[in-house]
């Protein structure tokens, strides 16, 4: 039987979740009243993304499922993710699997995606070779080769865990041709295939400065893994590795492109146009005006490479 929204129990709980639920900035698609119809949904055995329970039919719990129903909403209360408790997750327009095991995608990061797409585009390569460093669950790599079918993807993470729920996604997707493979940042690339060959390189790298990670919020500080977000001593650690390992990889005139934290884009703009193996910087901003993105464009002067 459908479940109309004057139902007691969805109303009980809705009243709850209201009063209690904070939303945090990052997840501006979750609300009071999509969070707990997800859960019905769930308990109810169809676990959905927030982009599919607006067309989703409640149907009547039995008295086991309204208790089910009433831990979970007090799980989310007592801030574990959404995404962790259906195992679902939004990413530029596909529905991924979702685990502790890597970071959720956020909103903020499909102006990475996005940006990453239009310079896949702007290759003309009739199979552009992308590679996606500190992958997760795979969400960039998989929203590349679905909005872009003719690339090439591959993906790697120096968590194993990560590694196996990006592969779990690219099944989940339909993408099992896209590879994930498990190593330190640009590591696992380090062959002759790679070398010089790559058309675009992502990064969704760590950017949170180790003091700072101690500090979040405890829905990411206790639920999602500390070395998605932990990015050193003053943040950037990772960030420099990548600008010293990316010309490697990337064949001349093609791009980097990366997330950056609020503050770090203009400094680190500043680094790579400093850089001979990169002709071209630019800063992307995000709707608020601050720069979120960074893409260079490789030189195409052979033998000007320095470290970052």
């Amino acid at each position: 039987m459908k479940v109309c929204m004057d139902h007691p129990l969805h109303q009980e709980l809705l009243a709850r979740l209201e009063r209690e639920l904070e939303v945090l900035p990052d997840k501006p698609d979750e609300t009071p009243r999509n969070t707990l119809d997800c859960l019905w949904a769930l308990v109810a055995g169809h676990p959905l993304a927030l982009s599919q329970v607006e067309a989703a039919e409640l149907v009547e719990l039995d008295r086991a499922g309204q208790e089910r129903l009433r831990q979970l909403v007090a799980s989310r209360l007592a801030n574990m993710p959404l995404a962790h408790l259906t195992g679902r997750q939004d990413f530029m327009g596909l529905v991924l699997l979702a685990s502790q095991a890597a970071l959720v995608p956020r909103r903020e990061t499909e102006l990475l995606g996005w940006s990453v797409l239009a310079k896949i585009e702007s290759t003309g390569a009739a199979r552009p070779l992308v590679v996606d460093l500190c992958t997760g669950c795979g969400n960039l790599a998989l929203a590349v080769a679905i909005h872009a079918p003719r690339a090439s993807v591959w993906g790697s993470d120096v968590s194993p865990q990560a590694v196996e729920l990006a592969r779990e996604n690219a099944r989940f997707v339909g993408r099992p041709d896209v590879t994930f493979v498990a190593g330190d940042l640009a590591e696992p690339f380090d062959h002759p295939d790679f070398l010089g060959r790559v058309d675009v390189l992502i990064c969704n790298p760590p950017y949170i400065s180790s003091a700072k990670v101690d500090t979040m919020c405890a829905e990411i500080r206790e639920h999602e893994p500390r070395l998605a977000f932990d990015g050193g001593p003053f943040g950037v650690q990772i960030l420099l590795r990548l600008l010293k390992d990316a010309p490697r990889l990337l064949k001349p005139g093609g791009w980097l492109l990366f997330e950056v934290g609020l503050g770090q884009g203009g400094p680190m703009h500043k680094r790579l146009a400093g850089l001979p193996a990169f002709a071209e910087v630019e800063s992307i901003r995000d709707v608020k005006g601050d720069i979120r993105v960074l893409a260079a464009r490789r030189s195409a002067i052979a033998g000007v490479d320095r470290p970052a």
